[in-house]
């Protein structure tokens, strides 16, 4: 099966605020510089759909979920959804496409799972938000659409699956979200002492995770020691039938936001050596908010 690529055009122009670090492009960005360099080939492009409410559901309360819709459509929250929700928070503003724009990271992961049925690779940019829980937003991210893809996997039939986050912050709302489980295998490497402060080395989740936190300055030959040392093995020895990586772009070296340095090489390397560990691989997005890194390293 060829590589598909899952983009939208809700991506273009929409944005957390001007004073946000999701202020800029970078989806969007990926879409034309793929284009320009004439990578989609004949149906490789794929627009992706919008997640129903009913499919949020799913993992999301539906309070929450009709949250999200009732902020979009006033242009604003209470007091009491703030709270309870953390909707229309200084991380998680309330703008144009606040309900929109995460169902369609939501409906094109969930697309990717369906893909990857008969085996395959689809890179998904706009999915990786990773610090949703089921009843609030956090860190950026409204609709664990990193959760809602295992699931999917799951609902095909499959019976092993491993996640891996090499996003610069741990993923906090896919480990809650599976924390205990007998079928998935988390494994992610984070920045030591960065938001959320979870992911420790000895937190296990029940046994299902595999948490490094990693100095600042951790660089592409230290990477390649993790990936060889525990990505790999780790992914192997769980034979999985699926892999999903989220490949935030916040861990290169020119990231505002944390204090890595890796390159485009090292995330390459990730992505390479998984991809023969299992007959699917579906590649998120994730954090990143430097716009020219993030564009070049997705595409």
């Amino acid at each position: 099966m060829p590589a598909r690529f899952i983009g939208s055009e809700v991506y273009r122009g929409s944005s957390y605020g001007p004073w946000h670090p999701l202020r800029i492009p970078r989806v969007s960005t990926v879409m034309d510089l793929g284009r320009t360099l004439g990578w989609f080939g004949q149906g490789e492009y794929l627009t992706s759909p919008r997640a129903k409410p009913r499919a949020l559901e799913v993992w999301h309360t539906p309070a929450y979920v009709a949250a999200l819709q009732r902020a979009e459509a006033e242009g604003a929250v209470d007091d009491a959804t703030r709270t309870r929700h953390a909707l229309g928070t200084t991380a998680n503003p309330v703008f144009d496409e606040v309900f929109r724009r995460p169902a369609t990271s939501a409906g094109g992961v969930m697309l990717a799972a369906e893909l990857v049925a008969q085996g395959g690779v689809v890179h998904a940019p706009g999915g990786g938000t990773h610090h949703a829980f089921p009843d609030r937003a956090g860190g950026f991210c409204y609709v664990n659409d990193p959760v809602l893809c295992l699931l999917a996997l799951l609902r095909q039939g499959l019976r092993r699956l491993v996640y891996v986050d090499i996003d610069a912050h741990h993923c906090d709302g896919v480990e809650h979200g599976f924390a205990g489980s007998d079928a998935v295998r988390l494994i992610s490497v984070h920045e030591e002492r960065r938001w959320p402060f979870t992911g420790a080395l000895e937190e296990t989740a029940g046994g299902t995770a595999f948490n490094l936190p990693v100095p600042r300055g951790f660089n592409d030959t230290e990477m390649r020691a993790v990936l060889d040392g525990l990505i790999l093995p780790r992914t192997a020895e769980w034979r999985p039938d699926a892999i999903v990586l989220q490949c935030g772009a916040d861990a290169v070296t020119e990231d505002p936001l944390s204090r890595l340095a890796l390159s485009n090489n090292a995330h390459r390397a990730v992505v390479a050596g998984l991809r023969p560990l299992a007959p699917r691989l579906i590649v998120l997005g994730g954090g990143g908010y430097n716009p020219w890194s993030v564009a070049r390293l997705w595409t």
